[in-house]
């Protein structure tokens, strides 16, 4: 008996798990028929497979100093416990409201016209004399008779609306020399097989940090905003690998 082939059965045995796999969903499902979607079981999260500790930026440790017979506590920003973040590790609510819009209508013309004629009726009666230096059909009133004319125009509009409005959780990473702090946060949302993520990072001011510990995204310097997302959906609307590369190297 001829043994099939390494890559033809290599292949049989992908194949064969594929299905497999597909009789056990499609057994899951037939036997879920008419009832409703189970809930996951509560578990510990760190005893799941690939679990891994979440380690974050945190503050030097200040040491506790007690003033005698005095309610003000040292380092402390006001009488009464502050509960906007200002070291490093605290959080913050990041209050996205991005609207963007730009009509833009741009439109150029120029045009421009010359006209040159030159004649030798008289000159010290040189003028006969020009056959010897130039052809012998030249003709004095007749030297040169030149034109041009040139003439480019351009029009250009641009159309624009964006909004995102959103609110994010984002934590003091960085405590610059001069007080302000440098915040960052991600967010991510699973729905079906296509994850939605919302980045925002930058720079902000104590001050402007709200009483309930928010800010505005209007007020962070150096912003860097992302909202996109990945999964099926969105491989499916950007082009292949080998589509993108071929724009890049074709000149036309």
């Amino acid at each position: 008996m001829t043994p099939f082939p390494r890559p033809l059965a290599s292949a049989a045995v992908l194949v064969g798990a594929a299905f497999a796999l597909a009789g056990c969903g499609t057994a899951d499902r037939l036997a879920n028929v008419g009832k409703a979607p189970a809930l996951s079981a509560i578990a510990d999260p760190t005893a799941q497979p690939g679990y891994k500790p979440v380690q974050m930026p945190m503050p030097q440790p200040e040491p506790v100093s007690y003033a005698p017979n005095s309610l003000w506590r040292q380092g402390a920003r006001g009488f009464f416990k502050d509960q906007r973040a200002r070291q490093i590790g605290d959080l913050l609510t990041v209050k996205v409201k991005v609207t963007d819009k730009a009509n833009i209508d741009n439109a150029t013309k120029r045009s421009r016209a010359n006209g040159d004629t030159m004649t030798a009726t008289g000159f010290f009666g040189a003028e006969k004399n020009l056959g010897k230096v130039l052809d012998e059909r030249t003709d004095p009133s007749n030297l040169v008779n030149a034109t041009s004319s040139m003439a480019s125009a351009g029009a250009g509009s641009v159309k624009r609306s964006e909004e995102l409005v959103t609110n994010v959780a984002a934590v003091v990473t960085q405590l610059l020399p001069n007080g302000n702090l440098v915040i960052e946060g991600k967010q991510e949302i699973r729905v079906n097989f296509e994850v939605r993520e919302l980045v925002v990072a930058g720079v902000i001011r104590p001050e402007d940090i709200d009483s309930d510990n928010t800010i505005d995204s209007t007020k962070i310097a150096e912003a860097r905003i992302a909202y996109g997302g990945r999964g099926q959906i969105t491989d499916v609307q950007q082009p292949r690998y080998g589509q993108q590369v071929m724009d890049i190297l074709l000149p036309f």
